[in-house]
């Protein structure tokens, strides 16, 4: 039994499930190189599309110190995230957060907002950023292992903010660790 929750234990029937997730993949000449942290949260949001959720995917996408930079958008991701999910993927590009898209999200669609590190208040783990983030979903879930060591906004301050879980990806991770840990 796990020490903690999924998002099999989160109600996501019309809800707007906040993701966090790492698709910070390589990029050469305007083509991901290498889709295998794309292909990594496909279960996550299948199982969210599932259960009936809407979700709104957050990442990251290289280091553009708190300031929007058009070469580190997550813009060039949204077609390979489509592929990947077989789902319409909406991006919400020049949305500020997202809000607007958030409110025109359809069931069966997902949403990526863009770069979160364009926001200054991320890396800082505003909770004034926490709470605008946390303002466009109804839960969160948390499938970024890659980045739950960071104290972000969009993954350890966004969590004291709305009910929380881990997704598939995050789920299969902790459970390694809980075996490696307790039974070595």
């Amino acid at each position: 039994m796990a020490s903690f929750r999924t998002i099999d234990d989160l109600d996501l029937k019309d809800k707007r499930v906040l993701v966090r997730v790492d698709i910070n993949v390589p990029v050469k000449d305007g083509k991901v190189t290498d889709d295998t942290r794309i292909r990594a949260i496909v279960p996550t949001v299948r199982d969210i599309l599932a259960k009936g959720g809407k979700p709104i995917l957050m990442a990251h996408f290289g280091r553009p110190k708190g300031k929007p930079d058009p070469s580190m958008s997550l813009g060039i991701l949204r077609a390979p995230l489509e592929a990947a999910i077989g789902a319409p993927v909406v991006f919400a590009n020049g949305d500020g957060l997202g809000g607007g898209s958030v409110q025109a999200l359809a069931p069966g669609q997902v949403l990526l907002l863009e770069n979160v590190r364009f926001h200054a208040g991320e890396e800082k783990n505003d909770a004034g950023f926490a709470k605008e983030l946390a303002a466009l979903g109804d839960v969160y879930v948390n499938d970024a292992f890659s980045a739950a060591h960071r104290a972000h906004a969009s993954t350890e301050g966004i969590a004291r903010q709305l009910p929380s879980a881990a997704g598939r990806l995050m789920q299969a991770e902790l459970v390694a660790l809980e075996k490696a840990l307790s039974s070595p």
